[in-house]
């Protein structure tokens, strides 16, 4: 704290602001031959426990300082005290630049990547740039008994990590990432032994009857947050980055199943843009959502919100700021205990849980390949580059919401048995199969829009009795 506030002291001196944060949680200043860096918020605006404070003697480009804020935006969300790792280390530096100039410039691999070098590095007893001069001969050539040790202490490493019982995708991790800063860094990579990938830890999706459980727990916020990633299949990194302007149409017209166009920029990798939708129930809990925002909370903590396009979907729970994508994991997460599904805190026994978000994202899939929906339609739905991608993407609007609503896919239970049930049973009885009829039937009307905001069942109920009323009068005559 006291280098904190010697190093305030200086910036005020220096007096020249490069650049900072619109809601004050960081700021970069310069004199002539440093820079001063102070970090003292996290991305919604929460006070850091320990600020952090960095003077550093550089010179740096408006490019560099492209890279420097990457580095702080990404890392004060969950490890603020690896930035100086980021920063002081030109060799960590160099790989964070490779990661915004060469990649998806994803804060989520930033923080995954600072996080393995720096347990990497403390296991060596050296610091990055350190280990890269001792590999490197001031003419870059490679100093190859240095090189050869070097290989010998990172398979004792692997070895240490398999030996701890750690997984064997958790160790190939960790290796492509040292790779990585090896690659771009110029310094030859050695090969070393890794376990070939398996899967350790399975997990699975939930049934309807726990997804119930779930949201008995939950809060309106927590409902909607599940409902999405099961009816939508959302990742839950893509889903703290809607906005209202993302469900507004189909929202405001009343029309279900709601169509939502994701762009590729909210994407993991950033690959392509896709669309999927939600059913009866998200949107049930999404109206509810929005009509708590626009009036607040009945104690008035959490003051009425003019909901615009460019509102956050999800919002954090008191500010008026999008939902953290940590955020999401921690309200599931919490869900998952208050329902006895996962056991808090039982690390000793079990490295991961059953049940994870990604888990809800898995009943999308699930539960679409249950109701006969075609694979291709479903893995596009979720966001995947697929061989046909082109091709369904093409279909139209309509002839997908039409494919999404003959799945007939939703989180309630079937208790009792409907006009739908009893139908689907006796085209059984004439051996036909009653979830391919509803697909064909989508599929050849592909600019037929299906909007119910009561009853989404009641249009595969009238394409059913069709049917049906076709087998009766070929079976009189």
């Amino acid at each position: 704290m006291k280098e904190a506030l010697e190093l305030k002291k200086l910036r005020r001196l220096s007096g020249k602001l490069v650049v900072a944060d619109p809601n004050a949680a960081w700021a970069i200043w310069q004199d002539d031959t440093e820079y001063f860096i102070d970090v003292t918020n996290g991305p919604t605006g929460r006070p850091l426990l320990k600020p952090v404070a960095l003077r550093l003697s550089a010179v740096w480009t408006e490019a560099d300082i492209d890279i420097v804020k990457y580095v702080i935006q990404s890392l004060s969300a969950r490890q603020p005290s690896l930035i100086p790792f980021m920063l002081t280390q030109r060799s960590m530096f160099r790989l964070a630049r490779h990661l915004r100039r060469s990649q998806t410039s994803s804060s989520g691999t930033l923080i995954v990547y600072a996080d393995i070098m720096n347990r990497v590095f403390n296991w060596l007893h050296r610091t990055p740039d350190e280990t890269a001069t001792w590999l490197m001969k001031d003419d870059l050539t490679v100093n190859v008994t240095a090189w050869k040790e070097f290989k010998t202490q990172l398979e004792d490493y692997m070895g240490t990590l398999q030996a701890r019982g750690l997984a064997p995708k958790t160790i190939r991790l960790r290796y492509s990432t040292l790779k990585t800063w090896l690659k771009v860094n110029d310094i030859p990579i050695p090969h070393v032994a890794i376990p070939k990938t398996r899967v350790i830890y399975h997990d699975r999706a939930p049934t309807p009857e726990e997804l119930t459980k779930l949201l008995e727990m939950a809060d309106l916020r927590g409902k909607l947050i599940v409902a999405m990633l099961c009816l939508g299949g959302f990742r839950q990194h893509t889903l703290a980055k809607l906005k209202y302007r993302h469900v507004k149409q189909d929202l405001e017209r009343d029309t279900i199943p709601l169509h939502i166009h994701v762009e590729s920029e909210i994407t993991k990798g950033k690959y392509a843009d896709y669309d999927t939708f939600i059913g009866h129930e998200a949107v049930k809990y999404l109206k509810l959502y929005m009509d708590y925002r626009r009036r607040g909370s009945h104690t008035g903590k959490i003051p009425p919100e003019i909901i615009s396009d460019d509102s956050p979907l999800i919002r954090d729970e008191i500010r008026f700021r999008p939902i953290l994508p940590r955020g999401i994991y921690t309200v599931v997460y919490d869900l998952y205990v208050k329902a006895g599904l996962i056991t808090k805190g039982n690390k000793q026994n079990v490295k991961r849980h059953e049940f994870r978000t990604h888990s809800l994202r898995k009943y999308f899939r699930t539960q679409m390949t249950a109701a006969g929906a075609p694979n291709d339609y479903t893995e596009y739905m979720m966001g995947h580059v697929i061989s046909t991608y082109n091709t369904i993407k093409t279909k139209g609007i309509d002839f997908l919401r039409n494919v999404y609503a003959a799945s007939g896919l939703s989180i309630k239970p079937k208790t009792a048995t409907t006009k739908l049930d009893i139908l689907k049973e006796i085209l059984r009885s004439f051996g036909y199969d009653p979830e391919k009829v509803l697909l064909k039937e989508a599929f050849s009307q592909p600019h037929r829009t299906v909007v119910s905001p009561i009853n989404p069942e009641d249009d595969a109920v009238q394409t059913l009795r069709s049917v049906l009323r076709d087998l009766v009068r070929r079976e009189v005559s």
